[in-house]
């Protein structure tokens, strides 16, 4: 795909999610995404074919900014227990400055993803279950080395504590004070982890 064409789709993609992170999916119009844009809507119809189409794309392009925060933790790359409580700890700081980075990323994946595709009712749980499995991938390496239960299934944990992350950044598009509430959030995620978790 040319360059020109790449940068292009970004805009349109980046001016969407703004748009559907202010005023809500179903709120919003080719002509609110447009307007933002600063761009007629022909332009929007030359790469995608409607809003379904944008925002199925949109949801894609947040989740990869998920992945690409978190890209240089390798899930096998801890052997010492420190080392991988402190990997928990850093993914949890990350994930908190990604959130207070790109709040309209967030809005769009904890909000919007559920329902902004008729034709694809699944998307929101395609993503979850996606998800699950990459920080699944974490909790094995934990098992296999002791340092988590081996008699819990790595999945569902993996849903478990993604469902906490969650919530806590949901609460952080909220917060008054959000630095306030890092530590104690990030802390309390990583004491439920390895005091209910940790290997006896």
């Amino acid at each position: 795909m040319p360059r020109g064409v790449v940068d292009k789709r970004d805009a349109i993609l980046r001016a969407a999610g703004k748009v559907f992170a202010e005023r809500g999916y179903h709120a919003t119009g080719i002509s609110d995404i447009a307007q933002e844009l600063g761009a007629g809507h022909g332009t929007f119809y030359r790469y995608f074919k409607n809003k379904e189409d944008i925002a199925r794309s949109v949801v894609s392009r947040a989740l990869g900014q998920v992945m690409d925060a978190l890209s240089d933790e390798d899930p096998g790359s801890c052997e010492t227990l420190p080392q991988y409580r402190q990997q928990v700890r850093r993914i949890g700081h990350k994930l908190f400055d990604l959130v207070a980075a790109e709040p309209a990323l967030c809005h769009i994946l904890f909000y919007d993803a559920i329902t902004i595709d008729r034709a694809e009712p699944d998307l929101a749980g395609r993503a979850m279950e996606a998800a699950a499995e990459y920080t699944a991938a974490f909790i094995r390496n934990g098992q296999d080395r002791g340092f988590l239960r081996r008699d819990v299934d790595a999945h569902v944990v993996g849903l478990a504590v993604n469902g906490m992350i969650v919530t806590g950044a949901v609460r952080l598009l909220h917060a008054q004070d959000p630095d306030a509430m890092r530590e104690p959030w990030i802390r309390t995620v990583e004491t439920l982890m390895f005091d209910g978790l940790g290997s006896p």
